[in-house]
């Protein structure tokens, strides 16, 4: 990159220079005006809010990506953990874009974020694909965050840091916005997840086209100095002219581990734990515990990013209007522990409704905005007092904390809550199961099976009975149904009965009349007939005297009918005195004729509640799919009624950690660099003010060597003592020792400048 000496780049040549190098070369050598600086500002916004939205995706489809590839909720977490670790570990890289530049970061991280959602996840059907892809968005997300965090801090000056940083917090919760907005309104309409991301790839590569167009980045002269206002942008350039950038970038961590720089980048990160969570898991945790679908709980996040987004916007404006950063912290810290406190109460209350949780996550989100955009002026205001040309160190240690706590509480998370993975693998079949929707079955099977979920007894039942009604079971399964639904309307109908008769015995109608008949005018010799075996009866109608037949015949007589020995022979002869064809019939077909009147008797004498009972659950439970559904249920149904009673003091407990981490977030506000009364920050400022304008004036007066640059702006660096030239000054007016000045020195003035340098 070029040191200071490049070629002028500014907006109104805004001519890259010509060819294609003028899609890399992005450096610019002057200060650009208030309009430029917005539209790059706009371009790092936009680029910000674009990769979020494809980052943060996952959790908006995350009940849909766990069913679809079948990974448990603890393997869903992992995914997160080491998308968090990679991003971590590119955060803390990312450092070297106080060497190497922002603008080109960027641009291949929205490019490779965009190939990613366009050619990987289409194509993700495994659980692994899946963690390979998000772990390679995590590793973008981490450069991403700190290289247009810097540009941010690059084009704005102290007095409107706040709204800049504003602006730039927007892109993450703006990311979050378009997730939840894209996804409730069109979750009802795309069945496959891997679309979605799809569409966000395709927005990526847009973007990208912006920023390979359009992304401008300071050059390293200018980037590495304090601007405290507009007012310093002439002192600037002409400091630029002599600055030593290799010795502001000197052993650049070592600089940058302070306690007020690291004890900020812990604090905030534990304040924002609760966003993390959001992020998240705000999805699946309203899916699983409330019972939202995937439109409305990614719905309720159109509330709280809208509103975060509304107060990033607005508190910094007021920031830099008062002055102050320190007072919107500290009040968003107790506005955020009395919203999360008000979450955790509604979240053991599983009917709280929709708006009840609008009515919470709202003043949430605002209490978030309210700390962060404040705080992101003030860290990068804190890390200027220590050395302003290790802006993106200080922001890479940012960086690496905050992406450090996601790591570690994404990985706390399954072991905290439980309950996700039976709540989202079978919750929704145990569900549609017990509301009777299973779509595997039919509207009676569905029936059946939503009554016996409500009440297990009902199998128990049907067995008892069918058991007692063995028999009977099996000849009304002999009947046809039309022959059914007739006796069960017409239950004394002969005719009806006939043709029940002949069904159960196999004969024609007029056997069973003749039957019937011949039973009613012989009633004491059908008797008879009916106590002898099939054996027996058929021996008799061959040969009505032989000798062996009739002696069996007799003692089954007599035991059948309960009579003496003796009298048997006498109800023998007085059967086989029959004509000789109704003897054959009744000893043939009318006995198996009787034999099923019999029985069409007995299932007569059911109660009609049993057979009804009967009929409505005992077939289909005896269907092998409605048998399987039920197995499903008593094995899945206990664990994920468990995890419904579990789940939201599981979810309790973590939010518990949240308010821990909000909590730990207040002391750590005192540590920072700027003044907690606005009339502190006023006086500061016109001190400041007048510093500048008396060393333009020496400027003016007797334009700088290199070994003799006015130094009243905060100084760059710090360096040893024995390194730093000795320059003459104008008397600054110190602020009073209670109240820190935002543009208190830090170190000694910046050294000589080396000689200039084409490309370093």
């Amino acid at each position: 990159m070029s040191t200071a000496t490049h070629a002028d780049q500014s907006p109104r040549s805004e001519g890259l220079s010509p060819g294609v190098s003028r899609l890399w070369r992005r450096e610019l050598a002057h200060l650009p005006g208030p309009r430029a600086r917005v539209a790059y500002l706009s371009i790092a916004v936009l680029t910000t809010i674009l990769f979020y939205y494809q980052y943060y995706l996952i959790s908006g489809v995350s009940e849909q990506v766990l069913q679809s590839t079948g990974m448990s909720f603890r393997f869903f977490v992992n995914i997160n953990v080491v998308s968090a670790l990679a991003s971590a570990l590119t955060s803390l890289a990312a450092g070297v874009c106080d060497r190497y530049g922002r603008a080109n970061v960027v641009t291949v991280g929205v490019l490779l974020c965009a190939l990613v959602c366009v050619l990987g996840f289409p194509v993700a059907e495994s659980a692994w694909a899946v963690g390979v892809c998000y772990t390679l968005l995590g590793a973008f997300e981490g450069t991403v965050l700190v290289a247009t965090a810097a540009l941010v801090r690059d084009f704005s000056p102290q007095v409107g840091r706040a709204t800049a940083m504003g602006f730039w917090t927007v892109g993450p919760v703006a990311g979050s916005l378009v997730t939840s907005a894209v996804v409730s309104n069109t979750a009802d309409d795309i069945e496959n997840w891997q679309d979605q991301y799809l569409i966000a790839g395709l927005a990526g590569l847009g973007v990208f086209v912006v920023a390979l167009l359009f992304l401008r980045e300071l050059a390293p002269a200018l980037r590495d100095q304090v601007m405290v206002s507009e007012r310093d942008r002439a002192l600037v350039e002409a400091r630029a002219r002599g600055l030593d950038v290799d010795a502001a970038l000197r052993r650049p961590f070592r600089q940058m581990l302070r306690l007020d720089i690291v004890g900020s980048a812990v604090a905030i990160s534990l304040f924002l734990f609760i966003y993390f969570v959001a992020v998240g898991f705000f999805p699946i945790f309203f899916q699983t515990v409330f019972g939202f679908s995937t439109s409305q709980a990614n719905a309720l996040g159109n509330w709280m990013w809208g509103a975060q987004t509304a107060a990033l916007i607005l508190i910094g404006l007021f920031s830099d209007r008062l002055g102050v950063r320190k007072p919107f912290m500290l009040v968003g810290a107790v506005g955020a522990i009395v919203s999360t406190l008000l979450l955790i109460d509604r979240t053991g209350q599983p009917d709280t409704s929709y708006y009840t949780f609008v009515a919470i996550l709202v003043p949430l989100a605002l209490s978030l905005g309210l700390a962060f955009a404040p705080w992101m002026a003030g860290f990068t205001e804190t890390v200027e007092r220590r050395n302003p040309a290790l802006t993106a160190t200080g922001l890479a240690l940012w960086g690496l904390t905050i992406r450090v706590v996601v790591t570690l509480s994404t990985f706390l998370l399954p072991y905290v809550v439980t309950t996700v993975t039976p709540l989202v693998q079978d919750g929704p079949t145990v569900q549609a199961i017990v509301d009777g929707a299973d779509p595997r079955l039919d509207a009676r099977q569905n029936a059946v099976v939503k009554a016996v979920a409500a009440d297990p007894e009902i199998v128990t039942r049907v067995q008892s009975l069918a058991t007692r009604y063995e028999a009977e079971l099996a000849t009304a399964a002999t009947l046809s149904p039309a022959t059914q639904e007739a006796l069960t309307a017409r239950p004394d109908d002969l005719t009806v009965q006939a043709t029940a008769v002949s069904e159960l015995s196999g004969r024609t109608v007029d056997e069973v009349i003749r039957a019937v008949l011949l039973g009613e005018a012989n009633a004491e010799a059908t008797a008879t007939a009916r106590t002898l075996n099939p054996d027996t009866r058929a021996a008799l109608a061959a040969a009505p005297g032989d000798p062996a037949a009739r002696a069996e015949a007799t003692e089954q007589i007599a035991a059948g009918l309960g009579i003496p020995a003796g009298q048997a022979p006498a109800r023998l002869d007085a059967l086989l005195a029959m004509p000789a064809d109704d003897l054959a019939f009744l000893l043939t077909d009318g006995e198996a004729v009787l034999r099923a009147a019999d029985d069409l008797t007995a299932l007569s004498e059911v109660p009609e509640a049993d057979l009804a009972f009967l009929d409505e659950y005992g077939t289909p439970l005896q269907d092998p799919v409605v048998q399987g559904v039920l197995r499903y249920l008593e094995a899945s149904g206990p664990e994920v009624a468990k995890a419904v009673d579990d789940s939201p003091g599981q979810w309790q407990t973590y939010f518990w950690i949240a308010v821990a981490g909000e909590v730990v977030f207040i002391p750590m506000i005192f540590l920072m660099a700027g003044a907690w009364r606005p009339r502190t920050a006023r006086r500061v400022a016109a001190e400041h003010r007048a510093a500048v304008d008396a060393a333009i004036a020496q400027i003016a007066a007797a334009p700088p060597t290199p070994t003799a640059v006015p130094t009243v702006l905060a100084p760059a660096v710090r360096v040893p003592a024995a390194q730093a030239p000795v320059v003459q000054e104008p008397p600054v007016q110190e602020p009073p020792a209670d109240e820190p000045s935002a543009a208190e020195p830090s170190g000694d003035p910046p050294p000589a400048a080396p000689p200039p340098r084409a490309e370093r």
